[in-house]
């Protein structure tokens, strides 16, 4: 790239964006007093970029077909084997593709990122090659990250493996139809709304988004970077645990990343529920779209912890039921400054940015008309919301949060979880592409009203799988805790999957009664 000084009818407009009016004279008395400041940029664009390096070697990957992609979860295979030794060691892991992974490619799930190619790897892929793991492939996401759903992706759906048809939760969706269907050991996935644990609940596996900040974001796509988080979708409890140790950590680039207080997870497998002090969120439970058996099924659940030595209360927090509009107020206008004013990058955090993503992004304009549904309704919302309010409900939905942070803060104070169904339904059917819009919405939006509060108060919450509903559909149930304590969150997951056979439970059979039937 060059960089010019600009004409002046460039700079007339852009006054005229600003509300400034200029005439000819005075844009070129801007033009010749910024001269000097060409230099500056000139220099910038001789330097070498700074990106962090590149330690295994790797295959460019291929886009797999037929029975190796059966449930179109793959959007490219490849092979990157990471150190002799480490606590990862033999484990096979997928990425999610909104992660950097240097020499394979990256589309976040989007016709207008095809043919990129990222040249550094994410924090999180580094760390998982340290420790031993092996990538095999990168699991397909919706485009741009931007449906809990299952039908946006450009390459097509994914099918839930305990539910053909149906979709697996999303926005990490290839990610949690490969943990379910045992073709890798761990998956990473992204959340901003609720898009690792939708997938984890959806798909009858494990997955946390941990406090906000614990696990660095360098090299991921994101939306509005207050409410980017990454973490792990794993089988069991212990093994999430395991994951999350790698993942964990301040790496150095990411300026999010404050006050991190670290812990062993795995010390908290084998501990049991004992003791253990647990609020059933009244608010979570009974909503216009909550289906029977989710309720009846995670309650059931809930009263398994009684029969651990577990304390279980229901409890009453009126202010979770403002986390989505909160949400929506936030990740939508944040969202649309990132994608639409940002080239999908962000500003005003330090930290690693892909220049190359900057570019190949700077075209969105010109292909606008390929977006999904749930991209353009969402930017035009957020754009409406910046021109004509002045950003007025993003500010305050952001100085509301505190209060919403504060409300589940005095719930902790007492109780050392709280407790309620992760996603409201069941897995839906796939809708199709040219489904009407109403249709399409639905299906992508119909999971984030329990999740999307925590993404704006940044607590720690784990989805972990405790029985199924009608047609055999898994439902989730969501752990909370307090700030930086995943271990706790560890601790009450194992303890259930330890004491329960969560594969054969269901409303009908839990009853309220603890099993002890091992895993």
């Amino acid at each position: 790239m060059s960089f010019k000084l600009p004409q002046v009818e460039q700079v007339r407009e852009l006054g005229a964006d600003m509300g400034m009016d200029l005439t000819e004279a005075y844009a070129q008395s801007v033009i010749d007093y910024l001269a000097p400041y060409a230099d500056g940029y000139r220099l910038i664009d001789s330097l070498a970029d700074d990106l962090p390096p590149v330690k295994y070697p790797r295959t460019p990957g291929y886009r797999p077909e037929g029975d190796e992609n059966k449930y179109g979860a793959w959007i490219v295979k490849t092979h990157i084997k990471g150190a002799a030794s480490g606590k990862l060691k033999g484990k096979k892991v997928a990425i999610k593709d909104t992660y950097a992974v240097a020499g394979v490619p990256l589309t976040n799930g989007a016709s207008v990122l095809e043919g990129y190619i990222p040249q550094f790897d994410a924090t999180v892929v580094t760390r998982l090659l340290d420790a031993g793991a092996e990538i095999v492939g990168k699991s397909v996401c919706e485009y741009f990250s931007f449906s809990g759903g299952a039908s946006t992706s450009i390459s097509g759906p994914v099918h839930n493996p305990r539910a053909m048809g149906h979709t697996p939760g999303g926005s990490s969706t290839g990610s949690g139809a490969l943990v379910a269907a045992g073709e890798v050991d761990m998956a990473t996935g992204g959340d901003q709304a609720g898009s690792i644990r939708i997938p984890a609940s959806l798909s009858g596996v494990v997955g946390i988004k941990p406090t906000f900040g614990l696990v660095p974001y360098t090299g991921i796509m994101g939306m509005d970077p207050t409410i980017d988080h990454a973490g792990p979708l794993t089988a069991t409890a212990a093994e999430n645990a395991l994951f999350l140790e790698v993942m964990a950590g301040e790496d150095g680039y990411d300026s999010r990343q404050r006050g991190l207080e670290l812990e062993r997870y795995t010390a908290a497998i084998g501990k049991g529920a004992k003791g253990l002090k647990i609020g059933v969120v009244r608010e979570g439970f009974g909503q216009y779209d909550s289906h029977p058996d989710v309720d009846a099924g995670v309650r059931a659940a809930a009263k398994v912890f009684e029969g651990l030595g577990a304390t279980v209360d229901d409890i009453s927090i009126p202010w979770h039921l403002h986390g989505l509009p909160l949400w929506g107020a936030i990740a939508l206008e944040g969202t649309y400054h990132v994608m639409i004013h940002s080239a999908g990058l962000g500003r005003h955090i330090e930290g690693v940015y892909p220049v190359s993503l900057a570019a190949r992004l700077a075209s969105l304009g010109d292909r606008a008309n390929e977006l999904p549904h749930t991209v353009k309704v969402g930017m035009l919302l957020g754009g409406y919301t910046d021109r004509y309010y002045q950003g007025y409900y993003y500010f305050k939905a952001q100085n509301l949060r505190r209060r919403l942070r504060a409300a589940y803060d005095k719930a902790l104070a007492t109780y050392d979880i709280l407790l309620m169904p992760t996603t409201r339904v069941m897995a839906s059917k796939h809708v199709a592409p040219d489904a009407p819009l109403p249709d399409l919405m639905n299906h992508s939006w119909e999971q984030i009203g329990n999740t999307c509060p925590f993404n704006v108060t940044g607590h720690p919450s784990l989805s972990i799988p405790c029985g199924f509903g009608a047609g055999d559909r898994p439902i989730g149930m969501m752990l909370t805790s307090k700030h930086w304590k995943e271990s706790t969150l560890y601790r009450a997951a194992d303890a259930f999957e330890q004491a329960t056979n969560w594969q054969n439970m269901g409303p009908a059979k839990l009853k309220g009664k603890a099993t002890k039937t091992g895993r």
